[in-house]
């Protein structure tokens, strides 16, 4: 492994949604590494346009290249072309928000969102990350994954995002097998406060890829919805999963 382009990625990563500019100085610290080295990365990274320069602040945001790179990778995954006219064929049946969500490493990414119009939503933008374990979306991917894999992340520590965060790992490890019984999962409240969700888990060849979801605020999303929409999920699902093999897509980030 190349040493300095392994950090000068580990820099990368580190300008998220939720801290997307950093100081140079600021970044050397988080990251534990020398100063020096940290502003030499930042330099090359900034004249190659992965990175920008505030001229004002002296403080580090993601450049157009990234942006580049990053809509060649969404064009190519075609999921406006090929799934999102069913994503929003599902946001009409049942006048909630739909989510996409693709594995990406011990996260999960939101790839793609469609939400109704004129009606009270709770958004998640495209591009948005999150832990494995908490709320539907992610949790019914990791229910489909190795044990060791459900212990690393448990061992890595469960953050209580509100109130009803599922921080417990025993408790974690009974709603994966029953995600895994039933097929699908549900949550409430557990990353955005007033939001219930129900997902189904998304394979490709037997592997698991993502997650389809049913979001809307709690108030909406009673128990007989819940019902009425599952098999609505599901046959969106299964039609995804049709795409996929017959496309040949592969919807990892």
């Amino acid at each position: 492994m190349l040493k300095t382009l392994n950090l000068a990625l580990q820099v990368l990563m580190m300008f998220t949604k939720e801290k997307p500019v950093w100081g140079g100085r600021e970044l050397a610290n988080e990251l534990g590494l020398n100063h020096t080295n940290i502003y030499r990365i930042l330099e090359t990274l900034e004249k190659n346009r992965f990175i920008s320069k505030d001229k004002v602040t002296k403080k580090y945001s993601l450049g157009y290249a990234t942006w580049e790179l990053g809509m060649i990778m969404y064009e190519n995954l075609n999921v406006t072309k090929l799934i999102r006219p069913i994503l929003n064929r599902l946001k009409d049946e049942t006048g909630e928000s739909i989510f996409l969500t693709v594995l990406d490493g011990h996260e999960a990414v939101t790839l793609d969102v469609v939400e109704p119009e004129n009606k009270v939503k709770f958004s998640v933008s495209a591009g948005s990350r999150a832990p494995l374990y908490v709320g539907a979306s992610y949790r019914t991917i990791l229910a489909y994954l190795p044990n060791e894999y459900v212990e690393s992340i448990i061992e890595n520590g469960l953050v209580k995002y509100t109130k009803t965060t599922m921080t417990d790992p025993d408790e974690l490890r009974r709603e994966l097998e029953i995600i895994r019984e039933k097929g699908w999962g549900q949550s409430q409240g557990e990353y955005t406060a007033e939001v219930r969700a129900i997902a189904v888990p998304l394979f490709d060849s037997e592997e698991i890829v993502g997650s389809v979801t049913v979001s809307g605020p709690i108030f909406r999303m009673a128990e007989e919805k819940i019902q009425e929409y599952l098999p609505l999920l599901m046959a969106a699902r299964d039609e995804i999963g049709d795409v996929i093999k017959r496309y040949q897509l592969k919807l990892r980030v």
